[in-house]
């Protein structure tokens, strides 16, 4: 940078103006000091700018600024009430609507005169199915907020600090504006930090941009520019993976990078799932209808000299027939189903509704690193001496081999001691990792498959001299002497530039000129490398005459000792998982940090990419489009890789997709990640690699931190939905046979109700639930993954559900009707002289109670499959839903001859023949669902023969 724009930048600051007002002796003021101008001041004036000094600030002076700045943390997430998640259980719609008719019950009961203890017992009995739905719903759902405090635990506990001239390690908490701060290898970055001093210093920005390679950073200005983007800054959350600095504190607690990304996170609203959506609309329109109808048959019965109280009784009938009881607690449970049958393939899902959305994705927004990659450098091949070598073993464990290691020896023994990482062994449950630069860790791996030991040799030949890397260079050199007391120059970078540094090549251990054809053949060689998505870097030597030589001493007049290729090897199982999505009609998206050719080359190695010519944006292109461009962008690319973007980036991406009818799970496992796994309709966090941002913003956690995973959940997201589905048809059939014969009854003339609303809620909340919950349980089907996933707009209630509702709780409706008046008509008794005390009345309703729990047991059966037959499916594919079906008919049994529960079902005795003539009924409801079947079979055969 020119020392002018320099002396602007600082005059800019110290005037106050755009920037701030700073002196020595105040604390900067962060509302006006811009984070794009500070990376332009020179080293000389950062602590003028930055009120600070040399030697640190003062105690006082830090204690002050502390009380005006706060806390060096984020704030802690305001937790709801227990009490107020557990109300938050009482106000839906279904809930409301019983809640209210359970209180104007009770007002019947204490009103009535004399007060009919059966009201008192129906005001209960619908409390309690209240109470039951809301404690089932707050124990699945009830999870805590936690994501903020999740960004808390990534900050670094203590830090290193220069305060009144002296260094002390201090709570990170306690850091402020102007702290001199000191950081070596392996250290996390406290806070937002200008460098005064760098050597060697690279860090790790993954947690914040996604970019996986270590950054090199210098104390040297730098034009204005995004604050990420400057190379003299580091930032909170981040690591010092090589190299010592000292830096000055610029930006503390929620006024840092990272802090901007805890803003993202917690402004981001959590979307509601395609089901949220659909059961809340569906749950309007049957609470709608249930109360409707309820006050139509209310009006129409009271002018006909029917009690106030019965009439009310009468209509409250008709709405808790209409109104799904069972549902809500049937929904829950059969979703957390779906939750443990994932877990069981390492899919953690936090959120129960996020598993019916995980069927109806549509695309994937996928990070690279860590997620379709291992997140560990690994050399693959070797070139030297005008040949090729393979290098086997993936990761940073040193098991594989080297093709002719010893031919390679000297080569992998120059890029050893031309590094500053250190590979670290095992130890208990860690695996090997690297400490420093992954590319210097491939580097050491591969010379420990070849037999050499890096220690050793560093050792033997120990280092006295370093030129760092930096990017106008491209390069690193290393000087040591031997044993015999000789000096060796080691360099290692980019081909090309390494190259015109070089005039001798090694053949067989000995030096030859590089002659113009050999550096085509070193140039292909490397562009060869390149081509296949590696990257590639250079190794070569020299003697020189000192401990102390010059840089153009150093990296002239080189030997070439060959090439090394590596890569981020994408994780084993990932191509299948994304050549499932592929068939499921899944579109996948990269979203990452890194570099658009790095990201190609991952891409085309997991099959995400296979045209010649995919679709490629940046973050600086992105912003350029307008919402119209990029929706167009999204459109009309079918392969689409985004690289280097920010957060922000990430959820506009989301946002755009959702706008056009997409159902997006975003994958991620930084801290980076965080603001768009939230607001996406399902976040995929990786849990072994992942950081607790990414972790608790998510709704889904990859125990494995497998890609195929996701592709296992979808399919049983997909297998739930198709469950939600049977069960609905299940339960609101049979709330068409409670009703119908209540309108019958009621345009009859019938006095009486042929069900009670305690006997609704008896079928509602007994005989049905576990039957329910057993269709809930059904496989995944072979084929669920062998179709594109569902519009986001189809209903939950589309008109084939419909119509299999009204066509097989008609059937139902038509035989509790027909058996109710046989008995009615068969005792010869007028309609107006039935009391609720009757004998015949009690065994006719026992009958229309009795026939439903039968039918719905033959029912159960028929809605398992849509169109293939149950007897070829297999009844006893599912076991479980027998012993309900049969539970809810002992249950039945026990309500009718069980003194005590007759009591409070008004319920009597039936005979053996009763049973039979239900159980016939049952079965022709049965056989009328396989003749349906059977026509839609037909049907489609035949049209496939007209085609």
């Amino acid at each position: 940078m020119s020392p002018e724009p320099a002396r602007q930048a600082t005059a800019a600051l110290r005037a106050g103006g755009p920037s701030t007002g700073v002196t020595t002796t105040a604390p900067p003021d962060r509302r006006n000091t811009s984070a794009s101008s500070i990376p332009a001041v020179p080293v000389s004036d950062v602590f003028a700018v930055l009120g600070s000094l040399p030697r640190g600030l003062t105690s006082a002076e830090a204690a002050t600024r502390r009380d005006r700045c706060g806390p060096n943390e984020l704030p802690g997430v305001r937790r709801g009430q227990v009490w107020r998640r557990l109300v938050a259980q009482f106000t839906d719609l279904f809930a409301v609507v019983l809640l209210v008719s359970s209180a104007i019950t009770f007002l019947a009961y204490w009103l009535g005169q004399p007060r009919d203890p059966s009201t008192l017992q129906l005001a209960l009995a619908i409390l309690g199915v209240v109470l039951l739905n809301a404690g089932i719903g707050f124990a699945q759902e009830y999870s805590a907020e936690r994501t903020a405090e999740s960004l808390q635990a990534m900050v670094p506990r203590t830090c290193r600090v220069l305060r009144d001239g002296e260094r002390r390690e201090l709570p990170a908490r306690d850091l402020v504006p102007g702290d001199v701060v000191i950081l070596d290898a392996g250290d996390a970055v406290p806070a937002d930090c200008r460098l005064v001093e760098a050597q060697e210093a690279a860090v790790n920005n993954a947690a914040l941009t996604g970019e996986s390679d270590p950054v090199a950073r210098v104390a040297a200005p730098v034009p204005p520019g995004p604050p990420l983007q400057a190379r003299n800054c580091v930032f909170m959350g981040t690591d010092l993976v090589a190299g010592t600095a000292k830096a000055v504190v610029f930006a503390t607690g929620t006024a840092t990078e990272f802090g901007r990304i805890f803003r993202l996170t917690a402004a981001a609203p959590r979307q509601r799932t395609p089901l949220q959506r659909q059961v809340a609309v569906m749950a309007r329109r049957v609470a709608g209808v249930a109360l409707a109808t309820g006050a139509a048959l209310f009006a129409v019965r009271l002018p006909s000299g029917q009690p106030f109280v019965d009439t009310f009784v009468f209509s409250l009938g008709v709405m808790v027939a209409l109104v799904p009881e069972g549902l809500p607690a049937t929904l829950s449970v059969s979703l957390a189903i779906g939750v443990r049958r994932m877990a069981r393939r390492h899919a953690l899902v936090k959120q129960l509704l996020a598993v019916e959305a995980l069927g109806s994705t549509s695309v994937i927004c996928t990070d690279k690193t860590g997620t379709l990659t291992q997140a560990e450098m690994t050399v693959v091949q070797l070139w030297a001496d005008g040949a090729s070598h393979a290098v086997s073993g993936v990761g940073y464990a040193p098991a594989g081999e080297i093709t002719d290691a010893g031919a390679l020896r000297e080569l992998l023994r120059a890029a050893a001691l031309c590094s500053n990482a250190r590979l670290v062994p095992p130890t208990g449950r860690d695996s090997w990792r690297v400490l420093g630069d992954t590319t210097e860790g491939a580097l050491l791996v591969a010379a420990r498959k070849a037999g050499l030991d890096p220690a050793r040799e560093e050792a033997g030949t120990p280092r006295v001299a370093e030129h760092p890397f930096d990017s106008a260079r491209k390069l690193m050199s290393t000087v040591h002497r031997d044993s015999d007391g000789r000096f060796f120059a080691y360099v290692k970078g980019a081909p090309l530039e390494l190259l015109a540094h070089c005039d001798a090549i090694d053949r067989s251990g000995a030096k030859a000129p590089l002659s113009d054809a050999a550096r085509t053949q070193v140039a292909a060689a490397a562009d060869g490398m390149a081509g296949q998505g590696l990257r590639v870097l250079a190794v070569a030597r020299r003697p020189v005459s000192g401990p102390r030589p010059s840089l153009g001493d150093v990296e002239s007049e080189l030997t070439l000792l060959g090439l090394a290729g590596m890569y981020d090897p994408p994780r084993p199982e990932v191509r299948d998982a994304v050549d499932a999505c592929r068939r499921a009609g899944i579109r996948i998206i990269m979203v990452t940090g890194d570099h658009p050719l790095t990201a190609e080359a991952v891409a085309r190695r997991v099959g995400i990419v296979r045209e010649s010519a995919p679709a490629v944006a940046t973050g600086t292109q992105l912003d350029a489009l307008d919402d119209s461009g990029l929706d167009a962008l999204l459109a009309n690319s079918s392969e689409l890789l985004l690289c280097r973007v920010s957060p922000e980036h990430k959820m506009r991406v989301v946002t755009a997709l959702q706008r056009r009818g997409e159902v997006v799970a975003v994958t991620g496992d930084g801290a980076n990640d965080a603001p768009a796994l939230k607001h996406a309709d399902i976040g995929v966090a990786m849990g072994a690699s992942g950081t607790d941002v990414a972790r608790e913003a998510a709704v889904m956690v990859l125990l494995d931190d497998s890609f195929a995973s996701i592709t296992t959940a979808v399919g049983l997201g997909r297998s739930v939905y198709r469950n939600i589905r049977k069960f609905l048809i299940y339960l609101f059939s049979h709330n068409i046979a409670e009703l119908v014969p209540i309108l019958a009854a009621t345009f009859a003339g019938f006095p009486l109700v042929p069900i009670t609303a305690v006997q609704i809620l008896a079928i509602d909340l007994g005989s049905d639930v576990l039957p329910a919950l057993a269709l809930g349980a059904e496989p995944m089907e072979p084929d669920v993954m062998n179709s594109p996933p569902r519009p986001r707009q189809e209903r939950l209630f589309s008109t084939a559900v419909m119509g299999r509702i009204l066509f097989l709780g008609d059937i139902q409706a038509l035989g509790v009707c027909a058996v109710f008046f046989w008995h009615i008509h068969a005792s010869g008794i007028p309609y107006a002289d039935f009391t609720k005390d009757n004998p015949v009345y009690r065994e006719a309703i026992t009958m229309v109670q009795a026939g439903i729990v039968v039918s719905q047991f033959f029912n159960a059966l028929a809605v398992r499959t849509d169109r293939q037959s149950v007897f070829r499916a297999g009844l006893l594919t599912n076991p479980w839903l027998l012993v309900a079906g049969c539970f809810g008919i002992g249950l039945m049994a026990a309500i009718s001859y069980a003194p005590p529960l007759q009591a409070v079902f008004h319920t009597a005795p039936l005979a053996p023949a009763d049973w039979a003539v239900l159980a016939a009924f049952g079965a022709l409801l049965l056989a009328a669902e396989e003749l349906r079947k059977w026509a839609l079979r037909h049907r489609r055969t035949s049209s496939k023969g007209g085609r």
